[in-house]
């Protein structure tokens, strides 16, 4: 970082810094930080305040939103990146919030050239040069049922991290000494392996959704990553130590060390 870039960041984290009172008051609400250490806290109450200053966080529908509910939002979106830095999450400015489920429209082409208008309810969405949509009634059921490896907002902005590399296929750009060959053998390997069971009518341990393509793959299990890492430690081995060594982080030892 050079030193206008630092001098900037310090200001903004002098002049703009969460109160202390509506910090704490977020941290109580969001389980899944609570096994973190007080260094990881700091710095990650650092992120989301460079966050809430460079992004428009803001309601439609006549739906508005609090402090408070901004702070939850971008404290969420930053946990991704604690140990990849704030500069991942550049490129885009709007964070936009429905009350509930929001239904979007479109047209699809087929394999065969033929074109559907497709009409969905959707909780979340990321668009690869645009804005990140979320619905609040899902970010607030989340909350409460966070070991279940249901976040919309880890889903959303695992989209953006993806699509850094130009397009969502399920392998954002990879850190020095990870090696896109063996991302691409595990990341396949449980892919197809998810398909199958469902196929088959077996059980699976993750959200069947995760079946519906590469990009929707990492997404969901990089919500179960951080909401739920023992299930896809248990289920998923190679693909949850690829996701430890993207991410930098343990979310299952952070857990182990209080008893989560």
């Amino acid at each position: 970082m050079n030193i206008f870039k630092r001098a900037r960041v310090i200001y903004i984290l002098h002049r703009h810094a969460i109160k202390r009172n509506l910090w704490e008051s977020v941290r109580d609400k969001l389980m899944v930080l609570q096994s973190m250490t007080s260094v990881e806290m700091a710095h990650l109450r650092e992120l989301a305040t460079l966050f809430l200053h460079d992004k428009n966080i803001y309601g439609v529908q006549g739906f508005h939103l609090s402090d408070e509910m901004r702070v939850i939002i971008a404290t969420q979106a930053c946990l991704p990146v604690l140990s990849l830095g704030i500069g991942l999450l550049s490129g885009w400015s709007d964070v936009i919030v429905y009350p509930n489920a929001f239904q979007v429209s479109r047209d699809e082409r087929d394999e065969f050239g033929i074109v559907h208008h497709d009409q969905r309810l959707l909780s979340g969405e990321a668009w690869s040069r645009g804005p990140v949509i979320f619905s609040w009634q899902d970010i607030e059921q989340d909350l409460q049922r966070w070991q279940r490896g249901h976040n919309v907002i880890f889903h959303e902005i695992a989209h953006k991290l993806d699509t850094l590399n130009g397009s969502a296929n399920g392998m954002p750009p990879l850190h020095y000494a990870m090696h896109s060959e063996q991302w691409t053998a595990a990341f396949s390997e449980a892919y197809e392996q998810l398909n199958q069971h469902l196929k088959y009518h077996h059980g699976v341990f993750v959200d069947p959704y995760a079946a519906t393509s590469p990009a929707e793959f990492f997404a969901v299990f990089s919500e179960y990553f951080f909401c739920a890492p023992d299930v896809l430690q248990t289920n998923f081995e190679n693909v949850f130590q690829l996701l430890k060594l993207y991410y930098r982080q343990d979310p299952l030892t952070r857990r182990s060390k209080v008893g989560l």
